[in-house]
């Protein structure tokens, strides 16, 4: 073995480092701090991954949650997470909602996931329910409909509905519920029996908030009347809606008279059924050159479809002749022709009507013929009714002793027993049908305020005046009726505005027009910052007690304007106080003010300018304004005189006509759209007629 070589400086040296005695230490040492360091970062990314992933499972789950609630349109839940948990907070509607919530959410994520914090809408205490009552009068008898509070007196309800018509049973639909009445409902239901009891046929609606009432009356008269009673019948501060309508008239018997004479041609009388035949027969009237155009009424009661046809043919027919009256009575038409007409033309007249006719009308032709001497002279009766007494005096010739009475006790039904003077004689040759002339004559006579009655053979007059719009065609009607087809009569009434009652009575809108007046000259005005009303305004309020006395049940609002000093409010209430101070004012007068509604306005609608004293004066104020007025009877022109010569056999007899029929002149509404059942009634009836009483 070779000896170990030494060291020398040329031999290279050991580069890897050789720890000494003071680097093992150090080593160590540095080993020690490095593994826990090493630990701690990765413990700190592995919790930043666990965040980080945590988070963004908190922002998925709720998007996905969120967007399926919207698209179930459910928008009352409100949706958290924290870490895996979905928390659902807000208010469900019920509980039904609340558990579809949960399960949708559950169909998103995992149940065990959900915390619902939902609550539920509390359940609201039962309501009363809504009271209300409808009462149908009609012909058939009366229905009750309704639910009415327990405390209500059915029985009472009943009762009174059942007497209104005792001979049809009684529907009675009504049901009650165990809740006490709410405010208002006695006097809406109060109203409403009131409003059933005067109105045969209507409708009436009762709640709590108001009544409604739609009713059918038989004239515009009776209509303006009934809506008088139910505004005098209202409450205060009940809200009523009234609807009372008039139907066409029923005209009856259907009547119409075309004359051509000396003076020309015209209606005495017409009528149609639908504007339609209105218009047709116009046009036929204005082609044969009839200048003034009539006072069609249009009517129920027509007999045939075709009456516009037949009207026309038979004004054409008249025009072609030199003098002609022709009458149409329902069906029944009579062509009376002058004396002086040529045979060959009043046969071809006649023939052509014949042929050209509808077969549902009939046709009785004649021509007036001259009279012949007497020694005698002609048979009459006469009854003259004094203008200013209205005593009747009946004169001439009657044929017995039972006819005597009979026209006696007819005269005093009519007229009063104190006011009839008989000094007739009796004559057993009187012409046949004279008993039926005179009485129903009389019964003509008893629609005029003063007039003339002749009864002869050939004819029946009346002359005389009405206070009535609709007396002249009554009068015809009557005598067209009761003496029969062919026989002749004349009718020469006039109108007289001053002698109609309801012609007299203010409109609403002049009963405005008087407060106004009155107030232009003097406003009614009050003590400083108060509703009393100055002695200063004592002339006034007297001046409109007489200008409203003849205008209850027109409805009228008292409306009460302060200036602007002032609040709003206090205004409004100053304002309110003094028009109800006005109401009361005219109510101590003794005016009737059940019509009148008082509402303040406070510093609306100024009239002057407030900054001036002057300005604020004239704004401090009183108007009288229409609320709705009732329907007033249409006023129009007077119709033609209906003028004849009786059809007599004396050489010096002028051409005049067969029967004489005078034409309404009130204007007809428009009823072409009207479906409501006819109110005709089964029997003829008239009005009695109101007198004043006199000691003639």
């Amino acid at each position: 073995m070779d000896p170990p070589i030494a060291p020398t400086q040329s031999q290279p040296e050991n580069t890897d480092p050789v720890p000494n005695q003071f680097q093992l230490p150090t080593l160590k040492l540095r080993k020690q701090f490095l593994a826990p360091i090493a630990f701690g970062a990765a413990a700190l990314l592995a919790v930043l991954i666990a965040w980080a992933a945590s988070v963004l499972v908190e922002k998925v789950s709720a998007r996905a949650v969120t967007s399926r609630l919207l698209n179930e349109g459910i928008t009352y839940a409100q949706v958290d997470a924290d870490g895996l948990q979905i928390l659902l907070t807000g208010t469900a509607p019920n509980e039904s909602a609340r558990y579809r919530l949960v399960n949708l959410v559950g169909s998103v994520v995992e149940s065990s996931r959900i915390r619902d914090n939902m609550e539920i809408t509390p359940v609201k205490a039962i309501e009363a329910p809504r009271f209300s009552i409808e009462m149908l009068r009609n012909d058939d008898g009366i229905q009750l409909i309704g639910l009415l509070p327990e405390a209500s007196e059915v029985k009472k309800i009943t009762e009174t509905a059942q007497a209104l018509s005792p001979e049809i049973p009684l529907s009675d639909m009504i049901e009650t519920a165990a809740y006490p009445a709410p405010d208002g409902w006695e006097d809406a239901l109060a109203f409403g029996m009131s409003a059933l009891q005067m109105l045969p046929r209507s409708k009436i609606s009762v709640a709590t908030d108001g009544v409604a009432i739609t009713a059918i009356a038989n004239s515009d008269a009776e209509k303006r009347d009934l809506e008088q009673q139910l505004a005098a019948a209202k409450p205060a501060g009940l809200i009523a809606k009234i609807e009372i309508s008039a139907p066409r008239p029923v005209l009856t018997p259907f009547t119409l008279r075309f004359v051509k004479d000396a003076d020309g041609m015209r209606f005495d009388a017409c009528s149609a059924d639908t504007d339609a035949a209105r218009n047709k027969i116009i046009a036929g009237a204005k082609a044969v050159g009839v200048a003034d155009e009539p006072d069609c009424i249009v009517g129920l009661g027509v007999p045939t479809p075709r009456w516009a046809d037949a009207v026309v043919l038979g004004i054409r027919s008249v025009a072609t002749l030199s003098s002609a009256t022709l009458t149409f009575s329902d069906a029944d038409i009579t062509l009376l022709a002058g004396s002086a007409v040529p045979q060959d033309d009043f046969d071809r007249v006649v023939g052509d009507l014949e042929n050209g006719l509808p077969d549902v009308f009939s046709l009785k032709s004649t021509m007036e013929k001259k009279e012949s001497g007497s020694a005698q002279g002609p048979a009459e009766f006469t009854a003259v009714l004094a203008p200013e007494t209205h005593r009747i005096e009946l004169r001439g010739r009657l044929t017995d002793v039972m006819l005597r009475n009979a026209v006696e006790n007819f005269s005093k039904a009519e007229f009063g027993s104190d006011k009839v003077y008989v000094g007739t004689r009796l004559d057993p040759e009187l012409p046949e049908g004279w008993p039926l002339r005179v009485l129903a004559g009389l019964q003509a006579l008893a629609e005029l305020d003063n007039g003339k009655l002749l009864v002869r053979a050939d004819t029946v007059q009346i002359k005389g005046v009405t206070g009535s719009q609709s007396g002249k065609v009554r009068i015809a009607q009557i005598l067209s009726e009761k003496l029969g087809q062919g026989q002749t009569f004349k009718v020469d009434v006039s109108y007289d505005k001053a002698l109609d009652p309801l012609a007299g009575l203010p409109t609403p809108a002049e009963c405005v027009a008087a407060a106004d007046a009155l107030l232009a000259k003097g406003q009614i005005t009050f003590k400083p910052g108060s509703a009393e009303i100055d002695a200063s305004a004592e002339a006034v309020m007297k001046g409109l007690v007489a200008a409203l006395k003849r205008c209850g049940g027109v409805k009228l609002e008292v409306a009460g304007y302060t200036d602007s000093q002032g609040s709003e409010e206090g205004n409004r209430a100053l304002s309110q106080a003094r028009a109800e101070a006005v109401v009361l004012g005219l109510q101590g007068r003794q005016l009737d003010v059940s019509a009148m509604m008082a509402k303040g306005y406070g510093e609306q609608n100024p009239i002057a300018d407030n900054a001036t004293e002057a300005g604020r004066e004239a704004n401090r104020r009183i108007e009288f304004n229409l609320i709705e007025a009732p329907s007033a009877p249409t006023e129009a022109p007077l119709a033609a005189q209906a003028e004849a010569t009786s059809a007599a056999t004396a050489p010096d007899a002028a051409a005049g006509p067969d029967a004489a029929v005078a034409a309404d002149a009130a204007a007809s509404p428009d009823f072409s759209n009207d479906t409501s059942p006819s109110v005709a009634p089964t029997q003829m009836t008239k009005r009695p007629k109101a007198r004043p009483a006199t000691n003639g």
